[in-house]
């Protein structure tokens, strides 16, 4: 009788610890994933996540392109989210534009280091561009970011907010890379105005919690099994909203706007099946551009002849509404 006792005290005891260390873990994790300020981390956990094999002349060079981009005379746009939060973004728009673009960083990015590289191929094809700062991130508000649930709101209000300035007759098209690829993504499932004519998506993932498990797993060694509840549980909290409220599939599979897809081979970050995953879920018209060896976000840089090949023939495609 006792020793039975004293095994149930053991196995109450190990499962309160189990318990209290997944919620440790938990919190951890989504404050590194979410929070505006990272918890203090001293094996550089950030470092660990982000990392994939890029080659530090590559991001020296994207630096570089970030800044030359941010030093263009520009106009600071700002509107209030639904929740209030305050956002910021930057209007760069140019003379008789054929289109305007709606770009959306990544995950602890910025607007200029993402799309430095870009700037100039979107301004000699006479694109006017609105490059946001997505919330919790940058100049704009908020304590979190959503991985894409609330920031698909967000971009719909920035759709909203370019047609005021444009009069909602230029064709309008949403681009993200990384987390801002998969915001895009979910923007797609919204009823959106019918100038915007299609998505530009580079290398997105197929929903917070996909993406959470797999850096868990591969960059943290992190057994998902266990922490994987609490931290779902933890997030919604932190955004008010459950993380599975939407995912990129499902709001693909809703999609009326035609979506450009793009990924690298080399992605260790987001892994390409997830943009196949999307690809296949999306219902409105669909291509697929895949860079072989090119590392996570670093498909223009890889093969930048064909990147922009493959954007011109999607603009000249879809510019003009479908019928």
């Amino acid at each position: 009788m006792r020793k039975q006792v004293k095994l149930a005290l053991i196995g109450s005891s190990v499962a309160a610890a189990t318990l209290a260390l997944s919620h440790g873990i938990a919190k951890y994790f989504v404050g590194i994933a979410m929070n505006r300020k990272i918890p203090p981390h001293p094996t550089s956990v950030e470092r660990r996540i982000a990392g994939s094999c890029v080659d530090e002349a590559l991001l020296n060079k994207m630096r570089q392109a970030g800044q030359q981009l941010a030093a263009i005379p520009h106009k600071t746009a700002g509107i209030r989210g639904r929740d209030g939060i305050r956002l910021f973004g930057h209007w760069m728009p140019v003379d008789a534009p054929k289109r305007v673009i709606i770009a959306m960083h990544g995950w602890r990015s910025s607007w200029d280091n993402d799309f430095g590289m870009v700037g100039d191929f979107l301004r000699n094809n006479d694109c006017s561009v609105l490059y946001v700062e997505q919330r919790g991130q940058g100049k704009s508000g908020g304590k979190y970011m959503g991985f894409g649930l609330v920031e698909r709101y967000d971009c719909l209000d920035w759709i909203h907010w370019v047609n005021r300035q444009t009069g909602g007759e230029i064709p309008v098209y949403l681009c993200g890379v990384s987390m801002g690829a998969s915001t895009v993504l979910m923007t797609s499932g919204l009823v959106l105005p019918p100038n915007v004519r299609g998505i530009i998506a580079d290398c997105g993932y197929t929903s917070p919690a996909a993406i959470w498990e797999h850096v868990a797993r591969r960059h943290l060694h992190l057994s998902y099994r266990i922490c994987g509840g609490p931290v779902n549980r933890l997030a919604g909290k932190r955004i008010r909203m459950a993380v599975d409220a939407e995912t990129c599939p499902l709001a693909l599979s809703r999609s009326q706007v035609p979506v450009l897809f793009i990924h690298g081979t080399e992605d260790r970050f987001v892994p390409i099946e997830m943009t196949f995953e999307n690809y296949k879920a999306c219902a409105s018209p669909k291509q697929l551009f895949v860079v072989p060896g090119a590392a996570h976000g670093m498909s223009y840089l890889t093969d930048q002849k064909g990147y922009e090949a493959v954007v011109q023939n999607f603009w000249n495609s879809f510019d003009k509404k479908l019928s």
